[in-house]
């Protein structure tokens, strides 16, 4: 069988189980105000909902990514898809709000290891060079499911005997047989190495101290004033505990957020345009949709159908990038376009009001699309080919971290943003959905000044050729020196896989 066939086998159960974390995320966008209304739940759970499986996602990445460089890939990402399942299920089952919020944290732990372990794996079966020849096959699948999320989504809360319980059970069949196909195609090298730690201090502060601002900034100015006693200790604890997490990730063996891999430039600027992106692209996904069902008045499965241009820009600009930057080896033009195509159609949505004409949104979904498409897998391409084969399962879920805490982050203050204009605006006598149309525009606005990062980002980042190689050269290269002096050197092609065995 030829390479191409043997890598495309092996991408087939990956893809599905891509396909499988991203449908849950899209797939409940347009059934959230359904299920907070059968629910009883309030507008901060709403946001909650989303945020508890960001969090999640966020804080275990790091985790599933420093396992990744350490032992089998293969197992951990089926690891993953039945800890998924777990979280669908329960999911599904919720009886309350607080039981949802819940059962998504579980379901968010998988989602986080399916989309960090599945960079990491194919990073380690192909080189970066040739990564965008197969990128038009993860950029397929990925938009198949965005776009098809919300549309499935919308049809299932509007079907009467199927429910918005569907939402979660109808990625169960999928991840049952993502896991079966990558028991019979996946075959990926493991790193055997013994006494191996894993920081767990690290990932518990890390995580702690995140939870503890994303819980202030959900509550703040409602529940509390912003100067209380309650701000003052939230605020001091995030800076007390992620202050902690610093001090041990700079002293643990093997810390999960790896601090020379953070102090090379390339990758520290990288990290900030996925910061960037991260946040707003999740802003969109989420309040897009709750924009076309609150305030003009769509029903779920028609605010699915009006998210379309975006998920097209999407699905075409990373099919078209991906294949450019395959011959070229080019990354940074495309990351420079991106950016500032992301920013330009969240300055667009930033005048959004109840009544602006549906054509102008549909442009800015399009260059906002477009702009995902073009730098979000890109900036984790920028890393995986800084960093040498042995860090790229750390590496890869250290952009992966970054870009789910931005995108934490961004759904919890832009909804607590928008619930508080919500609020004052219906106080004030103004009608619902033009409130809420008015609060859009604000939280969208507030995303373009976070995309402008993004742009700053690409323009310091170093002009980069990608390399053809798996591992670095200087990698390669002390390997192979190792080899030499070792009695029945073996050759290169085994030192690259020094220490490993195929599973």
């Amino acid at each position: 069988m030829s390479a191409d066939r043997r890598v495309l086998r092996a991408l087939t159960g990956l893809l599905l189980a891509l396909f499988v974390s991203t449908l849950a995320s899209t797939v409940v966008s347009t059934a959230l105000p359904r299920m907070l209304h059968d629910l009883h739940g309030s507008a901060t759970q709403y946001t909650w909902v989303v945020t508890a499986t960001l969090l999640a996602a966020t804080a275990a990445t790091p985790i599933w990514g420093k396992l990744a460089d350490l032992i089998s890939k293969k197992v951990l990402i089926q690891v993953a898809t039945v800890v998924f399942l777990a979280g669908s299920v329960a999911s599904g089952l919720a009886q309350n709000a607080e039981q949802l919020i819940a059962a998504r944290a579980v379901q968010g732990i998988g989602v986080g290891g399916l989309q960090a372990l599945v960079q990491i794996a194919i990073a380690a079966m192909i080189p970066p060079r040739e990564r965008g020849k197969y990128s038009g096959y993860l950029s397929s699948v990925t938009s198949v499911s965005t776009i098809g999320g919300p549309l499935l989504g919308g049809f299932i809360v509007d079907t009467s005997w199927l429910g918005w319980r569907w939402c979660f059970f109808i990625g169960v069949p999928f991840a049952l047989l993502a896991l079966v196909m990558l028991q019979l195609t996946l075959r990926l090298p493991v790193t055997r190495r013994d006494n191996v730690k894993i920081d767990y201090w690290g990932a518990t502060l890390i995580t702690g101290g995140v939870s503890l601002l994303l819980i202030w900034v959900s509550f703040v100015g409602d529940a509390w004033p912003w100067v209380s006693w309650q701000t003052a200790a939230m605020v001091g604890g995030t800076l007390l505990l992620l202050g902690l997490a610093t001090w041990v990730e700079t002293r643990v063996p093997e810390p999960v957020v790896p601090p020379h891999i953070l102090r090379q430039r390339t990758t520290a600027l990288a990290i900030l345009g996925s910061l960037a992106a991260g946040t707003a692209m999740y802003g969109a996904a989420v309040f897009l949709s709750q924009y076309f069902q609150i305030s003009r008045g769509h029903t779920p499965t028609e605010a699915g159908l009006l998210t379309i241009p975006m998920m097209a820009g999407i699905l075409v600009a990373s099919l078209v990038a991906g294949r450019m930057i395959s011959r070229s080896g080019r990354l940074k033009p495309y990351l420079i376009t991106g950016a500032v195509s992301l920013t330009a159609g969240f300055v667009i949505l930033g005048f959004v009001t109840a009544t602006t004409p549906l054509w102008l949104i549909s442009v800015a979904m399009v260059a906002i699309g477009a702009g995902v498409g073009m730098t979000m897998q890109n900036f984790v391409l920028v890393v995986q080919n800084t960093v040498a084969l042995t860090d790229i399962g750390a590496a890869s879920a250290t952009v992966a971290f970054f870009r789910s805490l931005g995108g934490t982050i961004g759904v919890a203050v832009l909804g607590a943003v928008l619930a508080r204009q919500v609020a004052d605006g219906t106080a004030a006598g103004v009608p619902a959905a033009t409130a809420y149309g008015d609060a859009t525009g604000l939280i969208f606005a507030v995303s373009a000044g976070v995309a402008v990062l993004g742009i700053v980002a690409a323009v310091l980042l170093p002009s980069i050729t990608l390399r053809t190689s798996l591992d670095r050269a200087d990698a390669l290269k002390a390997a192979a020196v190792a080899a030499d002096t070792a009695d029945g050197a073996p050759p290169l092609d085994a030192v690259r896989l020094d220490d490993t065995r195929r599973t």
